[in-house]
């Protein structure tokens, strides 16, 4: 039997669950068979890529996790001063709550406050959830989680639920900044449309700064970050049954600095063919030398641009908070 080829049979997400495809595999494919070859970050985070992306944020090139991690360190106080301005009851909801290794020391001051509060931590990982309502009780004594697990926006609208409460939405670590700026704005939109007027969303995002400590983030002289990027591939070799030979990719990080926009690619070496052996058959990709897959955006925005971000999705913003340096800012938006 020969195999398919990829380019040839441009197979589509919604038909490929039809016939069974496990959405890894799909989003895999359907990647690979676009134009432009892609594949989606979100499968950067196996339990390797989990260990890599750590050691990543400890390097020192990459600075967004300790900038942020200053303000919520440094600035706590003038954090929960906005949050808690209002005088009552709110949900704090943070999407994509990892290890809450930032917003702990928020969660904390906010109770030795005394503020009225229930915190409301949503991540598509399940493990993660469970972390935390272990964790979270001991760090934080009296502290009430309600924990969820699932999709944004699906979670969002139950926790809109749990209460009549007004709402506080964290999104942290540029998470929104892994959005194309069209993308960004809809998601933003997205959000709005699930908080009433006066709710709060404080939202990270990386600033526009040097080129040469933009790339250097994100091309570490360890090759940590590298790694990262391969990893994805070997992934798909264990769990697709696939051949690509990591040899003959390389990591090239590329930023723009008039747009803000920092992309990451795996670069073919050469003319290559690599084999998925899937459950209904072997599929071939075929690469010619120098052909790009795109993997991750990391877009940078300038004050303004974060303020005009909030105003096309019908938020004003009331605060602002940068590190030191002024290379990262957690913006607090008011719902319009």
């Amino acid at each position: 039997m020969e195999p398919n080829t990829l380019n040839d049979i441009q197979l589509k997400q919604d038909q490929l669950v039809k016939i069974g495809i496990p959405e890894f595999c799909g989003d895999i494919l359907e990647g690979l068979t676009s134009t432009q070859k892609r594949l989606p970050s979100k499968y950067f985070y196996d339990d390797e890529g989990d260990e890599l992306f750590q050691k990543i944020m400890n390097c020192e090139e990459y600075y967004p996790f300790k900038c942020e991690l200053e303000i919520f360190t440094q600035k706590t106080a003038e954090l929960a001063e906005v949050i808690m301005a209002p005088g009552k009851a709110f949900d704090l909801i943070e999407l994509g709550a990892g290890d809450c290794t930032k917003s702990v020391h928020l969660l904390r001051y906010l109770a030795d406050m005394g503020a009225n509060f229930k915190y409301v931590p949503i991540d598509i990982s399940k493990n993660i959830i469970q972390f935390l309502g272990r964790y979270l009780p001991e760090a934080v004594p009296g502290l009430e989680v309600k924990g969820m697990n699932g999709d944004y926006f699906d979670m969002l609208e139950k926790a809109g639920e749990l209460s009549s409460n007004r709402k506080v939405v964290l999104f942290l670590g540029s998470n929104l900044g892994n959005m194309p700026p069209g993308e960004a704005t809809n998601f933003c939109r997205e959000l709005r449309g699930h908080l009433k007027p006066g709710d709060l969303a404080i939202i990270g995002l990386d600033l526009k700064k040097s080129p040469k400590t933009v790339l250097a983030a994100y091309n570490d002289k360890g090759g940590i970050t590298r790694a990262f990027n391969l990893n994805l591939l070997k992934r798909i070799n264990r769990e697709l049954n696939a051949d690509f030979d990591l040899s003959c990719f390389e990591h090239y990080p590329f930023y723009d600095p008039e747009t803000g926009s920092c992309k990451s690619y795996l670069i073919s070496l050469t003319d290559q063919q690599v084999t998925m052996k899937i459950a209904t058959g072997p599929v071939t990709v075929t690469f010619a030398k120098d052909e790009q897959i795109f993997t991750e955006i990391s877009q940078k925005y300038s004050i303004d641009e974060v303020r005009q971000l909030g105003n096309q999705a019908s938020f004003k913003t009331v605060a602002s908070f940068t590190d030191q340096k002024n290379w990262f800012v957690n913006a607090i938006w008011k719902a319009i």
